[in-house]
């Protein structure tokens, strides 16, 4: 049995496609996802340096899936 495998989003991105594949993952908005993000570069500033990390890190949703 295939678990769930966390992918950045080929259809739901607007830069990288890191919120849309996490929203996807945890099957939730990817507008809330997107607004935590944005209230985390605000409130602390790290938000950007993750974005970043998971942009680089995290594969590419395959065209089958």
């Amino acid at each position: 049995m295939e678990g769930k495998k966390l992918y950045k989003s080929n259809t739901d991105k607007k830069l990288a496609g890191v919120c849309g594949g996490i929203a996807q993952y945890f099957n939730v908005d990817s507008t809330l996802i997107r607004i935590g993000w944005a209230v985390l570069v605000c409130v602390f500033g790290t938000g950007i340096l993750a974005y970043i990390l998971c942009a680089i890190i995290m594969p590419e949703e395959s065209k089958e899936n």
